[in-house]
């Protein structure tokens, strides 16, 4: 029922996909963070017009389920490129967007929806009393935000990030729908070379928890350093 002998042979087949994954994850992490604060932002300072475009926005991506996306992105990305490309006299064929690149697209519009939840909520922790005692000091207050406000934003913003780009590496699983190959779609291609589906799997679930557990240290270790410097 259960081959120990294939369990390293199966792992070396699965590691070959960790180095993608991971960095699929960090871009769309990297990007979906900047669009969610630049969202949060919004909200903070309550900018009208967009303040409502963007709760529509947060709505629409936090309801609609991640494959959904990913499938419209599949199906309609491509012909928006080059109808963009078009606009402006340029030639773009669109059908050959590689499909990595569309599952970045989704996936980064998703997620930015729950970014901007995190980063709204560290911006709400932020003692509003601490500026009135930085403008009693002169601060203007593109110093406020940088040498008071944004440091304490983001040492309360990174247990969530944290989270969020381990829900981003699970996410990225929902791929194989569209012929990505991560760590899962790995393991599932794999498993059927050999028929030892529960090995694979299990290989995938250990690599999975490694990754887990980096990530944690590292955000524990950056948000200890944080502390102290603020």
């Amino acid at each position: 029922m259960f081959d120990i002998e294939v369990l390293l042979p199966d792992l070396w087949d699965i590691l070959g996909a960790v180095p993608l994954t991971l960095a699929m994850a960090l871009v769309i992490f990297v990007l979906s963070t900047i669009i969610g604060s630049l969202f949060a932002m919004v909200e903070y300072r309550r900018i009208p017009v967009l303040r409502q475009l963007v709760v529509a926005y947060k709505v629409a991506f936090k309801g609609v389920p991640m494959v959904v996306v990913i499938f419209l992105a599949y199906y309609g990305l491509p012909s928006t490129l080059q109808f963009l490309t078009s606009l402006v006299g340029g030639e773009y064929n669109g059908h050959s967007t590689p499909n990595w690149v569309t599952l970045i697209v989704a996936l980064t519009a998703c997620v930015a929806a729950f970014q901007a939840e995190v980063v709204k909520g560290a911006l709400n922790s932020f003692d509003t009393g601490q500026a009135d005692a930085a403008y009693s000091l002169g601060y203007r207050k593109s110093q406020l935000f940088r040498r008071v406000m944004l440091p304490q934003v983001v040492v309360a913003a990174i247990p969530d990030l944290a989270n969020s780009f381990m829900v981003i590496m699970k996410a990225l699983s929902l791929g194989f729908a569209i012929e990505v190959v991560d760590i899962f779609a790995q393991s599932q291609l794999t498993a059927a070379l050999n028929f030892y589906y529960l090995e694979a799997f299990l290989v995938a679930v250990v690599i999975y928890m490694v990754i887990a557990y980096a990530v944690t240290q590292i955000a524990d270790r950056t948000e200890r350093a944080l502390r102290v410097r603020t």
